[in-house]
């Protein structure tokens, strides 16, 4: 619905609401950076510890509550095509463009136990998916194998921090300002991802596209806004250990969290067009993370533009054919 001043003036509210939206994005990202690598450095863990749990998990948020709301409305195709969409965003679009802006240093040790749990948690995805739904007992095991992975990566970031990535950014004020700016960072890229991604989905409905490449595109990346500000943030200010946790940490747990949660909620079919395709292409982009990051420790600006040239292949694929 128009204002009718606005509309007078010949703005549509829903550009004036995707402007809102990003403003409180980029606002939000760069509060919630700054108090992620405080925390960390007040913590006496590694930002990249950080940047997996409370920024990647924080991010995802927008991700479990659209995939709730719509398992419980009877829309599979948005609650399962939010994930697997935005994992594929989140590693050839988000680190894509992070990359470009700054190449993303990965320490080994961080990576070999992150990288496969989310090679873990990607195969598990597939299963899911092949198996053809989410059911409550599935959801009991995605949300045991997150569990898991918190107590490891914990235990481990703690006896081994000093091989990793360290940030070299100031501390800003006590402990609870860090996590002050951690909340508020979260909840203000939360709500200015809402109001882009609701002005999106009701334009591309009424333009006639279908309700599972909706979840894979624009919901997908309308979710993930909060990962791709939130990294950008990251590299601008030369954080690579928050950007790279962030997309790590995100993808993690949309699979174990968000397909856990939402199978406890309420079971679900999954759509046949994600298991031909989407999910295939999820592993596939994860696949091509771990092998650039394995060998090199690296993710640098070729590799980077790389990704996003797939994703804008993805993208134009599903608009055009799916």
């Amino acid at each position: 619905m128009r204002s009718p001043i606005l509309h007078n003036l010949g703005i549509p509210v829903n550009y004036l609401q995707l402007a809102f939206g990003f403003f409180l994005l980029v606002a939000g990202g760069e509060g919630l950076v700054r108090g992620a690598v405080s925390a960390a450095n007040r913590l006496g863990v590694s930002p990249l510890l950080i940047g997996l749990t409370l920024v990647g998990f924080g991010t995802s948020t927008p991700e479990l509550v659209t995939s709730l709301q719509a398992a419980l409305n009877g829309l599979p195709g948005i609650a399962v095509g939010n994930v697997v969409g935005s994992n594929i965003a989140n590693i050839l679009l988000i680190l894509g463009v992070a990359a470009i802006i700054s190449p993303i240093t990965v320490a080994r040790s961080g990576f070999g136990r992150d990288g496969a749990a989310l090679a873990i948690s990607t195969l598990l995805c597939v299963g899911v998916v092949l198996h053809g739904a989410l059911d409550r007992w599935l959801g009991g095991v995605l949300i045991a194998a997150l569990a898991t992975y918190l107590v490891v990566t914990y235990l481990t970031d703690r006896s081994d921090t000093p091989d990793l990535a360290a940030s070299t950014s100031p501390t800003l004020g006590p402990l609870w300002l860090a996590i002050t700016m951690i909340l508020g960072g979260i909840a203000m890229t939360i709500f200015g991802a809402r109001l882009a991604v609701d002005a999106a989905v009701t334009l591309a409905l009424l333009w006639g596209m279908s309700e599972t490449v909706v979840g894979l595109t624009i919901v997908a990346v309308g979710t993930s806004l909060p990962e791709l500000v939130t990294s950008v943030m990251a590299a601008l200010r030369r954080e690579p250990a928050i950007a790279f946790g962030n997309v790590v940490g995100s993808n993690i747990y949309n699979i174990l969290g968000i397909l856990g949660i939402t199978a406890l909620v309420r079971p679900i079919a999954v759509p046949a067009q994600i298991a031909q395709f989407d999910v295939w292409l999820m592993a596939a982009a994860t696949l091509a993370l771990i092998i650039a990051v394995v060998p090199w420790q690296r993710i640098g600006r070729s590799i980077g533009l790389a990704f996003i040239s797939a994703y804008t292949g993805y993208t134009a694929w599903l608009v055009t054919f799916a």
